[in-house]
């Protein structure tokens, strides 16, 4: 079975896109074939995997407003058996255009119903929001992936992410499930760090990854070059950092999968 994860938070800079692009990545490299959507207007995800907007002819706008097919919107990217629906500025415009549609909210869901047994996994980028596309990408997904930044505002709006994750589980997707928190941009060094993550282990338990993700300065290069962090530079702490998540997420299946 396909695992559809989206990777949410309405706050902005906590790590999203950078998560969504190198888990993508590291699930590849680890034998898996995957999707990434970018449901960002920003298309930072898009470029990031260097692919280029000119040349995108579709992209999730597209499928979402029913002028082109999840299919003829997938593009290839550079790396072997990853590829993307990329995200272009007109996106934007999809919130208005969905309001007065029937199952507005199911738009994406019926989409990828055609095409998600060709893959894997499937990686949703979120948009710093919680408006209709979101909404779409969470009524979409079997999971949810919740990245935490390691600063002061880190809890600033998580209740209010979590409420909208029991709305969307009691109006549109019963089964979508919190694959975990994902604590992000950590400083060893700093004491706000350790604290941060000292308290949302405590009270989050087990929800929370074991993995942390560091701050590193190649993470921050990757997408100017078009590429994930694996295949800009696989030696970095950001690349270990990311293949220990894709490996912890592969794990934590193989136990759902015994369960049941």
């Amino acid at each position: 079975m396909t695992k559809v994860i989206a990777i949410a938070n309405q706050k902005g800079g906590v790590g999203k896109t950078t998560t969504a692009v190198n888990l993508a990545s590291s699930l590849v490299f680890l034998e898996k074939r995957v999707l990434l959507i970018d449901a960002d207007p920003q298309a930072n995800a898009t470029s990031a995997l260097g692919i280029n907007l000119e040349d995108s002819k579709y992209g999730l706008y597209h499928v979402l407003i029913g002028k082109a097919s999840a299919e003829e919107s997938t593009h290839k990217s550079n790396q072997d058996n990853l590829w993307i629906i990329p995200s272009q500025v007109d996106l934007v415009g999809a919130e208005i255009e969905l309001v007065d549609q029937e199952k507005r909210e199911f738009k994406l869901k019926l989409a990828l119903q055609k095409i998600q047994n060709k893959y894997d996994y499937i990686i949703i980028d979120c948009a710093p929001s919680l408006g209709l596309i979101s909404l779409n990408a969470l009524t979409a997904s079997t999971n949810v992936l919740i990245p935490i930044q390691c600063e002061y505002f880190a809890l600033e709006g998580l209740g209010k992410l979590l409420n909208t994750i029991r709305s969307v589980q009691d109006l549109q997707n019963p089964d979508l499930e919190i694959e975990g928190m994902l604590l992000t941009m950590y400083d060893s060094r700093l004491r706000l760090s350790n604290q941060i993550v000292e308290e949302v282990r405590q009270h989050f338990q087990k929800l929370v990854f074991d993995t942390i993700i560091s701050r590193n300065v190649k993470l921050s290069e990757a997408p100017s070059f078009g590429e994930p962090i694996l295949i800009y530079d696989a030696n970095s702490k950001g690349a270990d950092n990311y293949l220990n998540l894709a490996r912890e997420i592969l794990t934590r299946n193989v136990k759902e999968f015994s369960l049941n």
